[in-house]
């Protein structure tokens, strides 16, 4: 554990300027959806930092390199790419730059207010006989997405001296994991009228995908300071106000920045655009556009918040994890996703990953409006087009989803993840299931979703090879969730998930109309494949040890728990080589638990407690992933303590740098850990079935928690302490659901004792 920051119930705070500046750049990192930035110092930093600004849905095709080249191979690996960065106002006082790595301050604070989504900072700075105190404040407006928002102010303490702000625009930005310091943007246009602005380009690439243009503008008002001049050069557009300021007096400066995308504005029309924003927002003082912003705020928390009692903790991790998933999506956008580092990184490039339908979708289900769940289906729908091209270029039948993606195209340059980890698929029919069961709504199923179903199950029934000799269907060469395995034949997870998803669409097909039966066009020779693959595919199992095998193989490695390494090989990943890691029994995240996780009402309690004994002890945890479904389980086989433990580990997996690995970003599309292991583990809500069901307890660590939930047009307050459960309907009609396993009612509350 390394915590750097303050424990707090809705702040994250931290009081050192240089400890681990990384990490801080990655925990108090802001966003609205539209575009974020780590948490980067407004006046600058000359020591070791991470600059990043992120724009959703602007990327850059970067050339795949390797030595060799296979048929299928992604031409490109799509990654995010550092934009225009906005926030920079340099500081001089007497001709002295403030530099916070070279200058020593006090009473210095670093603050993300998570309740209001603003960022705040302080210190005061001296020199000889001046000494200034220095605040600053800014956020992304939750209100106008494409607005943001910098306050800075300088109290003069003592002296007279002179201060200058300079409110800057740099286009000259690089990405960390640029190959041999390549830029990604051209300057298209720059000027002052009617505000500073800089247009920017993403330079040619050779695979014919968008290019994209950003024109950023600033527009900053200054108390106490004139405006000396404009200054231009290539990519930089800068204004300088300067002054001599009293003692006791105060001077200030708010820039407000308008980002625009050619995404959503042609090029030729963007400095309009951008000059539009900044026009309403001049109209504003800051503290107006704050409150407008604030409030935005407080409407998702109102619905989202998850109190905790007893446990400052756990519960700044929870509220955490929804602060950085919120300012990372809000549905507003249907060709958006969640990046695994949201706005905070660039690492694994920014793109859309399985980790979505299998965290996110779960989580959102319940804490936001219907439509944005929706919207993270049909992301998938309008790429299904490219799922089959992609399933295409391995010679296969059918729609294979990418495992990393912008625009519906894999572009993913590892092997292993790209011809191997086909199991992406099976969490995308998954999420439609999800959906479907915890709205009680088949629309979206037997419109866009059988679609999707079917080109998967034909990808499916393609994939698989009938063994002569087993008489089973099999599937060979895979990497399944554990990806501490590559090239394995018959993973259990992959070979259930595929089994499953003929299944279910089976079942949908029954269910649609004659007309979409038509134009779907599955032939009564593709129905009975199905069937037989169902009937016959092969799950390795051993019937002494009573549990599935994780693949054909894995009985034969040298079976050992974690609790075996010491403490200076953790984390693996970070001190072991791959072919080690590859060769270990070491699990990086749930596999076979994944599959009890996702189908949890398929299976018996035996079942899930015979699996859960065997595989937990090898799992090293070391995908953010993993603790939640082990959280989850462990909650409904009991294992309280275990359940806990693995809460902790999701919930302020960021905040205490577990893996040691914070400073590359924060791990946002697991954040929705924290609450799923609350509400499907602590409380253990159930909806696979389409019943609503619950079977809550208490932690010992805890006195009680509350959270609420929108469930088919209702939203309920749910309260647990020690000794009983509360359920509260805030909205909507009444609602029978079962509670530790008997149908109750719920009119307008409900109160039960809890069961030991």
């Amino acid at each position: 554990m390394k915590r750097i920051a303050k424990v707090d119930p809705w702040k994250v705070i931290t009081t050192e300027v240089k400890k681990d500046k990384r990490v801080q750049e990655s925990l108090t990192a802001i966003g609205n959806g539209y575009m974020g930035l780590r948490g980067n110092f407004e006046e600058g930093y000359s020591g070791d930092t991470h600059i990043g600004t992120y724009l959703a849905g602007v990327w850059y095709p970067d050339k795949t390199r390797v030595g060799w080249w296979k048929i299928g191979y992604p031409e490109y690996f799509g990654k995010v790419i550092n934009a225009t960065n906005f926030i920079p106002v340099m500081i001089k006082v007497d001709g002295h730059l403030i530099n916070l790595a070279v200058d020593e301050v006090k009473d210095y604070q670093l603050e993300l207010d998570m309740k209001a989504g603003v960022l705040n900072r302080s210190y005061t700075w001296s020199k000889g006989n001046t000494e200034i105190a220095l605040t600053f404040s800014r956020f992304v407006s939750a209100e106008t997405k494409e607005l943001a928002v910098i306050n800075i102010r300088a109290e003069v303490l003592k002296g007279n001296p002179s201060i200058e702000m300079m409110p800057l625009l740099d286009g000259d930005v690089t990405n960390e994991d640029s190959n041999y310091d390549e830029k990604f943007w051209l300057e298209r246009d720059r000027g002052s009228t009617p505000h500073p602005y800089l247009t920017t380009k993403t330079v040619e690439n050779n695979f014919g995908t968008e290019r994209f243009t950003v024109t950023t503008m600033m527009s900053s008002t200054v108390k106490g300071l004139s405006k000396e001049n404009h200054n231009e050069t290539e990519m930089k557009v800068s204004e300088t106000y300067k002054g001599k300021v009293s003692e006791g007096d105060t001077v200030s400066l708010t820039k407000k920045v308008s980002v625009i995308t050619s995404r959503d504005v042609k090029e030729a029309d963007q400095v309009n655009a951008a000059e539009q924003i900044l026009s309403e927002a001049n109209e504003k003082s800051f503290t107006d556009l704050k409150d407008a912003h604030v409030a935005e705020w407080e409407s998702r928390w109102n619905n989202a918040d998850v109190v905790i009692d007893g446990d400052q903790e756990s519960q700044q991790g929870i509220r955490f994890n929804i602060f950085q998933l919120f300012s990372t999506y809000y549905g507003e956008d249907p060709r958006l996703n969640v990046g695994p580092k949201g706005f905070t990184g660039e690492k694994y490039g920014g793109a859309t990953y399985w980790d979505t339908e299998a965290c996110i979708l779960p989580m959102y289900l319940s804490i936001t409006d219907k439509e944005v769940s929706k919207q993270l289906l049909l992301y998938r729908y309008n790429q299904l087009e490219e799922a089959y091209i992609n399933a295409d270029k391995q010679g296969l039948k059918g729609a294979l989803y990418p495992m990393v993606t912008f625009t519906g195209i894999e572009c993913h340059n590892e092997w292993e993840i790209t011809f191997e980890e086909i199991h992406r698929n099976g969490a995308i029919a998954h999420a439609i299931f999800n959906y479907t069961t915890y709205y009680g709504d088949e629309s979206y199923l037997l419109d866009q979703g059988i679609e999707v179903l079917t080109g998967i199950s034909r990808f499916w029934a393609d994939r698989v090879h009938y063994s002569n000799r087993n008489k089973k269907y099999m599937i060979h060469g895979v990497t399944g969730p554990n990806e501490y395995e590559n090239n394995v034949n018959n993973n259990w997870y992959t070979n259930k998930m595929a089994t499953w998803t003929l299944r279910y669409t089976l079942e949908t097909l029954e269910k649609v109309s004659d007309e979409k039966k038509t134009s779907l066009n599955v032939s009564d020779e593709e129905i009975a494949k199905w069937k037989d693959i169902i009937e016959d595919m092969y799950f390795p199992k051993d019937e002494e040890l009573d549990i599935f095998v994780q693949h054909d193989t894995f009985l034969d490695k040298d079976l050992r728990p974690v609790k075996s390494l010491s403490p200076e090989e953790r984390p693996i990943n970070q001190n072991w080589s791959w072919d080690k890691i590859l060769r270990s029994p070491f699990i990086k995240q749930a596999d076979v638990l994944q599959g009890l996780y996702f189908l949890n009402h398929e299976f018996s309690l035996s079942e899930k407690e015979n699996n859960f004994d065997f595989y937990e002890p090898m799992t090293v945890h070391e995908s953010s992933l993993s603790p939640l479904v082990h959280s989850i389980l462990a909650s409904e086989l009991g294992k309280k303590e275990k359940a806990f433990e693995m809460y902790e580990r999701t919930a302020r997996l960021d905040l205490d740098n577990y893996n040691n690995d914070t400073e590359d970003g924060l791990h946002t599309t697991s954040m929705s850990g924290g609450w799923l292991s609350i509400v499907h583990g602590f409380a253990g809500m159930r909806t696979l079935t389409g019943d609503l069901s619950f079977s809550p307890y208490c932690p010992e660590q805890w006195n009680g928690y509350e959270f609420k939930l929108n469930y088919r047009g209702r939203l309920i307050k749910v309260t647990v302490d020690k000794e009983t459960v509360a359920f509260n309907l805030q909205e909507g009609d009444s609602l029978n659901f079962n509670l530790y396993g008997k149908e109750v009612l719920l009119e307008d509350s409900l109160e039960q004792t809890i069961q030991k």
